[in-house]
Formats: C-alpha cells, sequence, structure tokens
C-alpha cells in the first residue's frame, strides 16, 4: 500500500491547528484553560519548547491569553458570526448602516472610515457582473469597518458610473443609512444579492488594513447586488480575517 501523505508544516502549526480548531468548534470552551505546557507535550508528545510556539501562534492570533501565575485561557471573545441577511434592508432616513445599528445591538461599537472614492477601470469579475465591458469606468468606494476600535473588514464597493457618477455614491464623505439608502432614492433600490466565498492569503493592502497576525488567510465574499428587475448596480468585495469571522446563512431566511 502507498504511505499516508503527511502534514508537512511544522508541528508547532499542527498543535495550533488541532487547538485552534477545538475553540472554534466549543470543545474548549470561551475562559476555558488550557492544559498545561506538560500535559500537552504529552498528548502530542512534542517538547515543551513546541508546545509554546504553539501556543505563541494561538497568542498571536487572538485566539487565547496568558494570566501571570495562572496559565494560558481561551478569550472570551471568539469568532465573529455574520448573518448577511441581516443587513439586505436600507436604514430609515437619518439612521446609521445597519452594519453598525447591529454591532450597537450586539454590545459592540462598530465605525466605518473612508479610504478613498473616484472612478477606476472596473476589475475583470466587476466587469462580467455589472455587465461592462473589461476596463469599463466605474465608481469604487473603499473603507475599514471596525468593531470596538479593532480593524474589523476591508470593504471594495463599485458602482456603474452611469447610476453613480454625480451622486452621494461618487462623493468622498461617508453616506449616511449606507449606499441601500441612495440606490433606493435613486429608483434603484437592491433587493437580492448572490454571494461567492472563497479564502486565500491576504494582499499586502490587507494585511495592513486589517492588521493581520503572521499566516492568517482572509475570508473573501464577493456579493453582487440587484433590483427586483433584475438589474445588478453594486459589487462588494469583502475581507474578513479568516480566524475571526463566520457567516450563517438561513434558507428559507
Amino acid at each position: 500500500m502507498p504511505t499516508p501523505p503527511r502534514d508537512p508544516r511544522p508541528r508547532s502549526q499542527q498543535i495550533a491547528a488541532d487547538l485552534r480548531a477545538d475553540i472554534m468548534s466549543g470543545d474548549l470552551a470561551a475562559g476555558a484553560k488550557l492544559p498545561s505546557t506538560a500535559e500537552l507535550s504529552t498528548q502530542y508528545e512534542a517538547p515543551g519548547a513546541t508546545i509554546q510556539n504553539a501556543i505563541s501562534i494561538l497568542k498571536a492570533e487572538g485566539y487565547v491569553e496568558g494570566r501571570a501565575g495562572k496559565g494560558v485561557y481561551v478569550r472570551p471573545t471568539q469568532q465573529q458570526t455574520i448573518t448577511p441577511a441581516e443587513y439586505a434592508v436600507p436604514a430609515a432616513p437619518g439612521q446609521p448602516y445597519a452594519w453598525i445599528t447591529a454591532a450597537t445591538d450586539r454590545g459592540q461599537r462598530g465605525a466605518s472610515r473612508l479610504l478613498d472614492v473616484g472612478e477606476v477601470p472596473a476589475p475583470v469579475q466587476v466587469a462580467v457582473a455589472l455587465d461592462l465591458a473589461p476596463g469599463s469606468p466605474v465608481v469604487r468606494r473603499a473603507q475599514v469597518l471596525s468593531l470596538d476600535d479593532d480593524p474589523s473588514e476591508l470593504v471594495h464597493t463599485f458602482y456603474p458610473v452611469d447610476l453613480a457618477r454625480g451622486t452621494a455614491l461618487a462623493e468622498r464623505k461617508k453616506i449616511r443609512g449606507g449606499s441601500p439608502a441612495v440606490l433606493t432614492a435613486l429608483g434603484a433600490a437592491p433587493v437580492a444579492f448572490e454571494d461567492v466565498i472563497s479564502t486565500r492569503p491576504p494582499t499586502s493592502e490587507e494585511f495592513v488594513a486589517l492588521a493581520l497576525p503572521t499566516e492568517v488567510p482572509v475570508l473573501r465574499t464577493f456579493r453582487v447586488w440587484a433590483t427586483a428587475e433584475g438589474r445588478p448596480v453594486e459589487c462588494q468585495v469583502l475581507i474578513k480575517a479568516g480566524h475571526m469571522h463566520e457567516l450563517r446563512y438561513r434558507w428559507p431566511s
């Protein structure tokens, strides 16, 4: 029989991956104390230094924290569960964007920081989604969303220029209530979306914007919003730290 393939990663990364999986599944609950270095050394048949390296990886990722004289504990706040449908309804006039309202309801402080607004050549995926010729100009808005002052999500949003040019979507300032409110006022209310979700290593822009620890993948959502008539009016590229977020979808919603 052929020899089964082996995990080529350093042993410390393998152990960190096992512990991370236990934390994410709840088998190591928030606030729980991790086994001692000696216990983990026995469990994994690995030297103490290797165990310490694994714990250091989890500390850098924010999964565990050391308490002087007490040991290492699973941090109380783990993955942020995002339910995309919660943000599908435009905010009422004068009200904050639904993402910020949802954060408040969870007891968190949500905020956005605008990075850039302007016309750019459409990336291929965006051009296809908006039914444009490759390289056609589109209006792009870039921002970073944060929770309790920690960067949470990098968002690039794209609009057809014939719809967005000369509107609040093309202005270099925040939009009260978010883009759905503007699109609705323009007679192009977004009523349905489609998500394509993938993971990959972060780009330099994403690594810096989200203050990521080393070797953490990002969760990439490519979202296309359409009107009731089926016209695509908005594309979003949503980048989240893969180790700190999970998505929840329900059907029926």
